[in-house]
């Protein structure tokens, strides 16, 4: 998965692309799928560097082995991202997990 790939997933789902922000909380990792959009006048980041962070994004979730499971949760969910409420997808890491839990995202 790149990073492209990832924005077109976005779009195919909820027709826009989205912030996506990796998360650590109570011990557990998420991809969020936030509020903020690209196409938005607002939006802190040209289209390059919205790109850019997707590509590194992409890049973690290739390496964790968790492509497929944003991909498949993404695909089935019912939820959208709305203001002030992100959609918060799970990633199991499963005994790999401890390696990334010492690394501040």
């Amino acid at each position: 998965m790149t990073g492209q790939d990832l924005r077109q997933l976005l779009i195919d789902k909820w027709g826009r692309s989205y912030d996506i922000q990796i998360r650590r909380t109570q011990g557990k990792i998420f991809l969020q799928v936030m509020w903020k959009y690209l196409e938005q006048a607002s939006f802190p980041l040209s289209e390059v560097d919205y790109l850019a962070h997707l590509d590194t994004v992409a890049g973690y979730l290739q390496a964790w082995g968790g492509a497929d499971q944003v991909q498949t949760y993404i695909e089935q969910t019912r939820d959208r991202p709305r203001l002030g409420k992100a959609v918060s997808i799970p990633l199991d890491l499963g005994e790999r997990a401890s390696e990334w839990m010492l690394e501040q995202f």
